[in-house]
């Protein structure tokens, strides 16, 4: 079915217009969602200027499995299922009922299949039994202290190999280089102004790129 003229033929215009249209309100919203978010996020700091120490990540995470769930057992829904994988944010499946690790706003953590990858959930979720939930012990969790762990924590994945499985008590005696404030604890002020400032510098970006 196409939109026709009095004529009785295909309206070209009016589908060009219309597409210009709904492209200029899309345009418009989203100056306005970034035009909200854009402040001035200061100098990104320098993480070589920076003292970093390392630690175990048992000292800084409480550690907890994800639930065994096979194919089988599973009924399509739309709560995102992690599984060990390296892509689509760590989703490898949408499931209908939530198990013993239903979480959110937590860190997942691969010690099977793509070991070490791991991804930021900050959506309700299930998690299989070969991902590891991170929530952090002396902090509250917050996006983007998280991905500052990410990154940190995807620095130790050439290390471990099919002769060298990364498994739960490997994973908690792992040790992570973090930076570090003047009384030698992690710097969770600094994770987090840091990645709001990448974050920010990208919504700049995006904007400069729609007013071009």
């Amino acid at each position: 079915m196409l939109p026709v003229d009095a004529a009785g033929n295909l309206d070209l215009d009016f589908m060009e217009q219309y597409i210009k249209e709904r492209e200029r309100q899309l345009v418009q919203k989203y100056k306005s969602f970034i035009g909200k978010n854009i402040q001035s996020g200061g100098v990104l700091t320098d993480l070589k200027s920076v003292k970093w120490k390392a630690f175990y990540i048992n000292e800084l995470f409480s550690i907890s499995s994800g639930k065994r769930l096979t194919k089988a057992d599973m009924e399509h829904g739309r709560i995102p299922f992690i599984g060990a994988t390296d892509s689509n944010n760590g989703i490898t499946n949408w499931i209908a009922t939530p198990n013993s690790s239903f979480d959110q706003n937590v860190l997942g953590v691969n010690y099977n299949g793509s070991v070490v990858e791991n991804f930021y959930h900050p959506y309700c979720c299930v998690f299989s039994d070969d991902v590891k939930r991170l929530h952090l012990k002396k902090c509250a969790d917050n996006k983007y202290i998280l991905l500052f762990f990410k990154t940190v924590l995807l620095q130790q994945k050439v290390k471990y190999t099919y002769g060298y499985k990364f498994n739960g008590q490997r994973m908690e005696r792992q040790k992570i280089l973090l930076p570090v404030n003047g009384k030698g604890d992690p710097d969770y002020a600094l994770m987090r102004q840091y990645g709001e400032q990448i974050m920010l510098r990208k919504y700049q970006q995006y904007f400069n790129y729609i007013h071009a």
